[in-house]
């Protein structure tokens, strides 16, 4: 209990250093885009001094919600891509990788063709898609002893056969190509209060319960045999965690679009401050991950001004690169396997 109570105390600084970090990310993504706001008018709005005019507007009908889009998107897709690291016991996995992006973005097309008004069941269809996915792949490398490659092999596949599904939806259904297409490279623009404020309160929750459960990811992710010596109900506690995992990813990709690589990149990045231990990863990787769409939406904005990249489209230059990186890496069993 000392010791683990002593590394706490230890990590304290750095979540500290993470927190002013995203504070910094979020008032340069309320301040920066194609219309600068000035710091003194920035904290005039926050502050409530000012109650009116264009930079009232801007920021808390267009900027907040964008920022607050962000944040839910990072949380999400990195809490959900450590918890597929572990369920997995494969570094390499994530929503991207094994498939569960895609499976939540099929979905979501397939509510736009059947519903195209009805946002409000983007978020179920997101969902289960997702969890299908994961299942699938989990199924695949769990009951044909598969090895940590050819599960991924197999999430690309997966990938590929919807992605040709989402674009023969986008073929078929022209009426909705503006709408899908700005879906397929994920966007965080044009955000409203009303699309975000429940994805966001799932989000939030499904990290809680995660964080509650953080222990058994610790136990699961020693294998099979060693949890199951421990007690541990492994079959029951591995689906909770995949439903958790699909819950996180579908409800981003519900909003945000097909946003790539998040769940990669970032346990990583997050395991080389924190090691192994996923009571510190999971708030870790929840707060790199916002700092880090804050950041590509930041640079999407800012890059070719006047004009927009879509943010997904930031995090694909990069993710794609530290995928390869990856997989060139002969490091370990659990690493590549």
């Amino acid at each position: 209990m000392r010791a683990g109570k002593a590394q706490t105390f230890k990590e304290t600084p750095v979540f500290f250093l993470l927190f002013l970090m995203l504070l910094c990310a979020c008032l340069a993504s309320i301040a920066l885009g194609s219309v600068p706001i000035c710091l003194p008018d920035l904290l005039g709005v926050l502050s409530g001094r000012i109650r009116e005019g264009t930079e009232y507007t801007l920021i808390w009908q267009i900027r907040i919600p964008r920022t607050l889009a962000c944040l839910g998107a990072g949380l999400g897709l990195s809490s959900s891509g450590l918890i597929l690291q572990n369920v997995m016991n494969n570094a390499l996995a994530s929503p991207n990788t094994i498939g569960v992006n895609s499976g939540a973005g099929f979905a979501v097309m397939l509510s736009m063709v059947f519903f195209p008004t009805a946002i409000e069941v983007r978020g179920p269809f997101a969902f289960i898609g997702a969890l299908v996915t994961a299942l699938l792949i989990f199924g695949l490398a769990y009951l044909t002893d598969s090895s940590r490659i050819t599960v991924i092999l197999a999430g690309i596949t997966v990938s590929a056969f919807l992605g040709a599904g989402m674009s023969l939806i986008k073929i078929l259904d022209s009426d909705l190509l503006i709408n899908i297409n700005t879906f397929l490279v994920g966007s965080l623009s044009a955000m409203s209060y009303s699309q975000i404020a429940i994805p966001l309160v799932m989000i939030v929750i499904a990290f809680l319960i995660t964080a509650l459960l953080s222990k058994g990811l610790n136990i699961l992710s020693l294998g099979d045999d060693i949890a199951s010596g421990l007690g541990m109900n492994v079959s029951r506690i591995r689906l909770i965690f995949l439903i958790l995992a699909s819950l996180l990813a579908g409800t981003v990709i519900s909003y945000a679009g097909l946003i790539s690589f998040v769940g990669l990149i970032v346990p990583h990045i997050a395991r080389k401050i924190f090691a192994n231990d996923n009571r510190l990863l999971l708030p870790a990787s929840g707060l790199l991950g916002a700092v880090y769409v804050l950041l590509c939406d930041l640079l999407g904005r800012t890059l070719i001004a006047p004009y927009e990249l879509p943010a997904g489209i930031i995090m694909s230059f990069i993710g794609g690169p530290f995928f390869l990186y990856l997989l060139l890496r002969k490091k370990g069993g659990r690493r590549l396997g």
